[in-house]
């Protein structure tokens, strides 16, 4: 079976490691292994910087083993994505693996981020550049190219999206990996 690195804030839960066994649950219902970044019990004994390290290196690993990459890139504490799950994502793709995401709102990047931060909208003003004059990415896109280029959106939801790759798997999309 694929193995999907399942990427997002999701790990920032109070209920992190439980909604992490639902969304492995899932993707197993969906004929995927799911890999969650809380998979992997933390040491006792560890300081808090050698905690980040150890946790740095098992995601790591993690991505190394997973055959693609699903990322939640809804708004986190702001309006951008995860940053810890863009720089998987960044990963990920510096690796080849196919990476595919899913976004509630896939208005563009500008339309969203003027709806989430209102105070940079100027009015009357020139629509690609922010009130304290910074340009405002508008490729059309729903998020930043950097994203939103290699990250393929394939649904609103976790849900829609496994459902979608599984009808990409059912399609031949990928080929069953050999262990």
């Amino acid at each position: 079976m694929l193995r999907i690195y399942l990427a997002g804030p999701q790990v920032f839960r109070p209920d992190a490691v439980r909604y992490g066994q639902q969304l492995k649950e899932a993707c197993l219902a969906s004929g995927f292994v799911g890999l969650f970044p809380l998979d992997n019990a933390l040491p006792d004994g560890l300081s808090p910087p050698q905690q980040a390290q150890w946790i740095y290196q098992a995601n790591l690993a993690l991505l190394r083993q997973a055959d693609l990459v699903l990322a939640c890139l809804e708004p986190f504490r702001g309006s951008e994505p995860d940053s810890g799950s863009c720089f998987e994502l960044g990963y990920a793709a510096a690796l080849g693996k196919p990476l595919f995401g899913y976004l509630a709102d896939q208005a563009s990047y500008r339309q969203r981020l003027l709806r989430l931060q209102p105070q940079l909208a100027v009015p009357g003003g020139l629509p690609q550049v922010d009130a304290e004059g910074w340009q405002l990415e508008d490729f059309h896109l729903p998020l930043n190219l950097m994203l939103s280029v290699p990250v393929r959106l394939v649904g609103t939801d976790v849900e829609q999206a496994l459902a979608w790759l599984a009808r990409q798997r059912e399609a031949g999309a990928w080929a069953v990996p050999k262990n």
